[in-house]
């Protein structure tokens, strides 16, 4: 593993820990930044393993996009596309005015963020 994969895993834990911290808050949690934390935890770590398999990844914070690069390139990469882009949803429609997570949307954030992070991790051999 190169030293930029091994950075966006880093980046991606940072993330991760947040989301996972902000959820366990008893007073006053804030569920649009567990949302937001998870969906860019998932993000990095796609664009690690694309690195990793040799494709530069695009500027984008669109998962679905990511995923459509990650099928062809990764016979191991397997996400439904509800899960993307329920997550997707999270880095996006949560971080301004008009529409807010519930405590709900942030532990299928947590559990969907989990899952795909231990698979990733896997593939990227460093689980």
């Amino acid at each position: 593993m190169n030293r930029t994969v091994r950075e966006w895993i880093d980046k991606a834990d940072g993330d991760y820990r947040v989301a996972k911290r902000e959820a366990a808050i008893v007073d006053g949690p804030n569920y649009d930044a567990v949302c937001y934390h998870a969906q860019q935890c998932i993000e990095k770590l796609m664009k690690a393993l694309l690195i990793q398999l040799g494709v530069t990844p695009p500027k984008t914070h669109n998962l679905l996009e990511l995923q459509s690069l990650l099928r062809p390139v990764s016979s191991e990469w397997q996400a439904s596309e509800d899960d993307v882009d329920f997550l997707n949803r999270g880095g996006i429609a949560f971080r301004y005015p008009g529409e807010t997570a519930e405590v709900s949307d942030a532990e299928d954030a947590i559990r969907i963020c989990g899952e795909l992070r231990e698979r990733i991790l896997i593939i990227l051999g460093s689980a």
